[in-house]
């Protein structure tokens, strides 16, 4: 009799014991479920569940707080990034309207008749006011890719924007002395993607290479839609591979631009569902993105 008694005993508990862990196993699902959907979201709401128990009530608690910090931090860095991209597009517009007008004025002198030293001037006040506009042209580029605005998918020939972008720097390859080696599908490669974002990534690199390779340049296209991009370095090191998709990263030894073109080169391809590396060995630099059969985000 006793031991019925006994097994009653830890029958019951076994039972109690199983509720127990269903009930704490639907409070954590709970949890699980409700911090998820709070980490998609910046509304602020709390944090509830069901159970009564005070272990896991305490747990949601201690979760709604730190849920709290994240989301004043997260409203604070969204709030500090518009405000720093705000700033960039005034400025932007602020530089580029002085400079024309000394562009204008440039232009005027140079139809004039004047010594060589003078001449010798205008070339070096003409030199600097480029590299100014170039640079609010990054600037203005750099606000437009963090912006919010939305991008517009369409079905695209890579291949056809790779083509265009190399001939359009074609002038500027001439000047550095680089032949480019180029190699290409036969058939249009497509895939959904913003036409402009993906022409902005191809021609960021190009650009790229022309500031900085020491004279050449081999533009690689794949069927799975991997398109790499390698010239030769000597300047780069494996650190500053690792650093060259940072905002405002330029390589010390030739400081020539903002740094921000292949930052914004890194935002539109993710913008786009692709990816983007950068690899460094043996002297040569090798950048490789790749646009999947996907939409843009």
């Amino acid at each position: 009799m006793t031991a019925w008694i006994v097994c009653g005993i830890l029958a019951a508990a076994a039972a109690g014991l199983l509720i127990k862990v269903i009930v704490m196993k639907k409070s954590a699902d709970e949890l699980s479920d409700a911090f998820s959907r709070r980490l998609d979201s910046d509304s602020g709401s709390m944090i509830r569940i069901s159970s009564s128990d005070k272990s896991m009530r305490r747990l949601a608690a201690r979760m709604n707080d730190e849920l709290g910090e994240l989301n004043e931090k997260r409203r604070k860095y969204i709030n500090g990034d518009r405000e720093l991209t705000e700033a960039i597009t005034n400025v932007s517009h602020d530089i580029r309207t002085p400079l024309t007008a000394v562009c204008g004025y440039v232009e005027l002198c140079e139809r004039e008749e004047m010594s060589d030293t003078l001449r010798s001037y205008l070339s070096h006040i003409r030199s600097g006011t480029e590299a100014l506009t170039s640079l609010s042209e990054e600037l203005l580029g750099y606000s437009t890719a963090v912006s919010e605005k939305k991008l517009d998918p369409q079905m695209t020939d890579i291949r056809a924007l790779l083509e265009e972008s190399v001939i359009s720097f074609a002038g500027q390859l001439e000047k550095r002395g680089i032949t480019p080696e180029i190699s290409l599908p036969e058939a249009p490669l497509y895939r959904t993607v913003d036409r402009y974002a993906v022409s902005r990534v191809f021609g960021n690199i190009i650009s790229n290479a022309v500031k900085y390779s020491d004279g050449d340049l081999s533009v690689l296209l794949t069927a799975d839609g991997t398109a790499s991009f390698s010239n030769t370095s000597s300047d780069l090191s494996e650190v500053d591979t690792a650093k060259l998709f940072n905002r405002f990263f330029t390589v010390d030894t030739a400081r020539r631009s903002t740094g921000l073109g292949l930052s914004i080169a890194k935002l539109l391809t993710e913008r786009s569902g692709g990816s983007i590396s950068a690899s460094y060995a043996d002297g040569r630099l090798t950048i490789t993105v790749t646009f999947k059969n996907s939409q843009p985000i």
